[in-house]
């Protein structure tokens, strides 16, 4: 049983057929990335997953159970994570308060402040800006603050939308090198990436998603020297 799985799943925005018949597998351990164009449905995937956005058909389950019918709070009681496209950190609150925002769900104060900790030992950037406004933070910081938000729940997988969006060169392999590490450390991550080279470098397989629709997976390191992928996405 795959820890999280989508069968023939279709979504919709009105008529517009979004997703036509997507599925894939993330086993318990891996990064799974998932690449393709804009406008190619990656998005679109994370929010039929997450509950922001029901299909009208198919199934998500994680580990097992449907959770397609359920609503955004409810998918996050179950163990899923989210650092959305954007990083959407909330200003006017401080870091700290951020990451509290990110362990709603649990009653433990003393599990919320080991989490913090947990945060502030693998973001030591965050730790020093504690009570700084997260939309006085850098780019960069705010992209470290959205993943650390993300795990305060300690969820069974994470979901990251395009973490390196909008960041320069050498913020880019922090965000990788802090992805990597997060799995070393036994977290779970769907990734969808437009930095396809980025993320199959990481990534155990990958999906390439067109136009809503699978039409290629492998191990993350036959996906890169695929013809098809370097000359679609690589820029070879």
């Amino acid at each position: 049983m795959s820890l999280l799985e989508l069968k023939d799943v279709h979504s919709y925005y009105g008529n517009i057929h979004a997703l036509m018949g997507v599925s894939l597998k993330v086993e318990e351990g891996e990064i799974v990335a998932l690449i393709g164009a804009n406008g190619a449905g990656k998005t679109t995937t994370l929010r039929s997953i997450s509950g922001l956005l029901h299909p009208r058909s198919g199934s998500v389950t994680l580990e097992g159970k449907e959770i397609h019918h359920l609503p955004p709070h409810i998918v996050h009681h179950q163990g899923l994570g989210l650092v959305p496209e954007g990083r959407g950190v909330f200003p006017n609150l401080t870091v700290t308060e951020n990451l509290e925002m990110g362990a709603y769900i649990l009653d433990d104060k003393k599990q919320i402040e080991e989490n913090l900790e947990n945060a502030f030992t693998l973001f030591p950037r965050l730790k020093e800006r504690a009570q700084q406004k997260g939309g006085t933070l850098s780019g960069g910081e705010q992209q470290m603050l959205a993943t650390a938000r993300g795990l305060m729940s300690n969820p069974k997988i994470l979901l990251m939308d395009e973490p390196s969006m909008g960041l320069a060169p050498v913020l880019v392999d922090q965000i990788f090198d802090i992805i990597r590490e997060l799995n070393a450390r036994g977290t779970t991550i769907l990734l969808v990436e437009q930095n396809a080279l980025m993320a199959l470098s990481i990534a155990h397989r990958g999906y390439v998603l067109q136009t809503g629709q699978i039409v290629l997976t492998d191990t993350g390191p036959n996906l890169k020297a695929n013809d098809m992928v370097r000359k679609a996405y690589l820029g070879a």
